[in-house]
Order: C-alpha cells, then sequence, then structure tokens
C-alpha cells in the first residue's frame, strides 16, 4: 500500500515509539481482531512494553486468547516474548516510569482528555505533513478525475459530504457518494462511463462492509483510489491505493474526526493546486453569491 513516506505507515513520526512498533508489524496479514490490538498498541506506544496481556485485551476490547494469537502472529513464542522484544527495542521507560500520559490525565476530566487526545491526533498529522509528497499525489490524481466521485458511508458520510461540498466550487463534477445498496455499483459504473479516472474514499470505524465491497468494485472497474482512513491497519487498506492514514479519538460514546477532516481539508487544497482554474472558479462563486445575497456577511 502506498502510504507516507519519511514517516511509517501508521501515521506516526519515524524514531519514536510508533514506529518501531509499526516496523515490527509491517509485513504480516492480521486479522481485524489483530489489527485493533496493532492499533491500541500504537495510540498507547509508550507504555505497550508494560501492559499485560490482559491489560492489552481490555484495551483492545478483545479476549486475552487474542493477543497470544496476535503474538504469534507476528512469529513470537507467546507474549511474553513479544513484550520482552518490546521492552529490549529501547529506549523505554523503566518499570513504574512510564512515560504515557496518564499522570497529566489524571489533571482532566474525560470532556478535556477528549480534547487533549484529538490534539495529539492532529500533531501526528502535522509530523506527516512534514513530507507533502503523499497528499501532493493524491491531490493531482483527483484534480485530474473528470468526473470525480466522493465516497462516505455511515460515521464517514459527514467527511465525505464536507470535502464533497468544498471540491464543487472548484472542480467542474464532483459525485457524492453516501448511500449504500445496489446503486452504489450503478453509480460508480455510471461515473466510470462519464470518465473517471479516481475515487476518493473516507473510511472511519465502524468500518462498513460496503465500503470494502464497494472500494472493491471500484478497482476492478478501473479507478484509482486514495483513501482517507483512521489507520493503516483499517479494512479498507489495499495495496494498490494510496492510503492517509488519519487517527479517530475514541475517548467519548462516539469517535471523533477532527484529523480526518483537517486531512480532508488539506487533499482540498493539494486538489486546487492541480486545477488551474481553481480560482477563476472560486472568484465567479462569490460573484454571484453576492448577487444572489446567499450570505449574511
Amino acid at each position: 500500500m502506498q502510504t507516507w513516506r519519511r514517516v511509517n505507515r501508521g501515521g506516526f513520526p519515524v524514531g519514536d515509539a510508533s514506529a518501531r512498533l509499526l516496523r515490527l508489524f509491517e509485513g504480516h496479514r492480521l486479522t481485524p481482531a489483530q489489527r485493533r490490538i496493532a492499533h491500541c498498541m500504537v495510540r498507547r506506544a509508550d507504555d505497550a512494553p508494560f501492559l499485560s496481556s490482559v491489560e492489552l485485551a481490555e484495551l483492545a476490547g478483545v479476549s486475552q486468547p487474542s493477543v497470544t494469537r496476535f503474538a504469534v502472529a507476528l512469529g513470537f513464542d507467546g507474549y511474553p516474548a513479544l513484550r520482552r522484544t518490546l521492552r529490549e527495542s529501547g529506549p523505554q521507560a523503566r518499570d513504574g516510569q512510564r512515560t504515557g500520559s496518564g499522570d497529566a490525565d489524571a489533571a482532566y476530566n474525560a470532556y478535556q482528555q477528549a480534547v487533549h487526545a484529538e490534539i495529539d491526533n492532529l500533531r501526528h498529522l502535522a509530523a506527516l505533513l512534514a513530507d507533502p509528497a503523499p497528499v501532493e499525489r493524491a491531490g493531482a490524481l483527483l484534480a485530474a478525475s473528470r468526473p470525480l466521485p466522493v465516497l462516505g458511508l455511515r460515521a464517514a458520510a459527514a467527511q465525505a459530504s464536507g470535502f464533497a461540498y468544498f471540491a464543487a466550487k472548484v472542480h467542474p463534477d464532483v459525485r457524492l457518494l453516501t448511500e449504500g445498496g445496489t446503486m452504489l455499483g450503478d453509480r460508480l459504473d455510471a461515473a466510470v462511463r462519464a470518465g473517471a479516472g479516481a475515487l476518493l474514499c473516507f473510511a472511519l470505524p465502524r468500518h462498513p462492509g460496503e465500503t470494502v465491497q464497494a472500494l472493491a468494485y471500484a478497482r476492478d472497474a478501473g479507478l484509482r483510489i486514495a483513501t482517507v482512513a483512521d489507520s493503516a491497519f483499517a479494512p479498507v487498506a489495499h495495496p494498490d491505493d494510496l492510503l492517509l492514514p488519519a487517527a479517530v479519538g475514541t475517548g467519548l460514546a462516539f469517535d471523533t474526526a477532527c484529523a480526518p477532516m483537517l486531512l480532508g481539508r488539506v487533499l482540498l487544497e493539494a486538489m486546487c493546486d492541480g486545477l488551474p482554474e481553481a480560482q477563476a472558479r472560486l472568484e465567479e462563486f462569490d460573484a454571484r453569491a453576492g448577487e444572489r445575497g446567499l450570505f449574511t456577511e
């Protein structure tokens, strides 16, 4: 799968504990439960070498035997061997001196913790953007597709709708796809017949099976796919696609998606760079909006 350069596939800066974990996970075919464990360990990279299998299972929302099978899938005799390797790969904090944010989190209430978690997600995204090449490549791909289908089902529909709303102001033909079912294949076929060469997908947890099916259908139809997903371990990941990871917040009853939303706006900016007529279209829209009195200011 094509992802960021100068950073590893999970969306974390090279050189930190997250990067070491992701290098360990790369090249292994993981089940959905194992991807959840891997994602959880990356998110808690500083604490991971000190978590028991029971603690890790609880954090990832899986069974304790799933953690053991995960370690075996990575080539270890069991979870203790995996944890020992993580501790020895250092630098890590000594027992009782974890470098996680547990002590800091204790000073905040649950709502504040959720906000701070999103700030951390945005910091990770900022680190990814130190190398703009993947976003620029995706922007050029989207700009060249006429029409441009934008897919986002269930939780990801809001992200797709937001992107499509703004993209339609600079791109001549944007087609929003936020409903599944058999009609989705029909609309993809229509986009291909009209000349579409690429598709932008927003994929967020919980990942609908229809999204995976729609992407497979789009690939078979010859579309190039750029996907904004919560993780490189997301079930929508595919070797032929350009995957752009942006983590979601999980501290509240419902996930928060500030980083995927911002990454979508960054993609818009990159797409505009590939549309010479973008500025003229924006100016035309503003002029007409003024004539029609669309906005109060």
